[in-house]
């Protein structure tokens, strides 16, 4: 089964920033790695999206929240996403992309 991806606009405009931090602190060229790696692992959820644990936010809402970690150390990020399944169509939505240093969401 393969399940289609949807990217929140919330979930762009923070890979957008992110995108620029990266670029401005280290290179273009790296912030370029990172956005190709971050496709690639928001690519993966196509097949098995349920392999991720659920997110420490996950109590918070009424539908299953997971997430996937991507990068390593300081530069882990948490793409943040719901399985959606409907009769015969199957969802992944990517809510957020966040730092795995960050605070959950909703307590900022």
């Amino acid at each position: 089964m393969k399940y289609q991806i949807l990217i929140s606009s919330v979930a762009e405009a923070e890979t957008d920033q992110i995108f620029l931090s990266i670029s401005q602190r280290l290179s273009q060229e790296k912030a370029k790695e990172w956005y190709k790696g971050l496709l690639k692992a928001i690519q993966s959820l196509e097949k098995m999206p349920k392999r991720c644990t659920l997110a420490r936010e996950n109590e918070k809402f009424s539908q299953e929240i997971r997430q996937l970690l991507y990068g390593k150390g300081r530069n882990t990020y948490r793409i943040i996403f719901t399985v959606i399944e409907n009769h015969d169509s199957y969802f992944v939505r990517i809510l957020h992309i966040r730092n795995a240093v960050q605070q959950s969401l909703y307590e900022e």
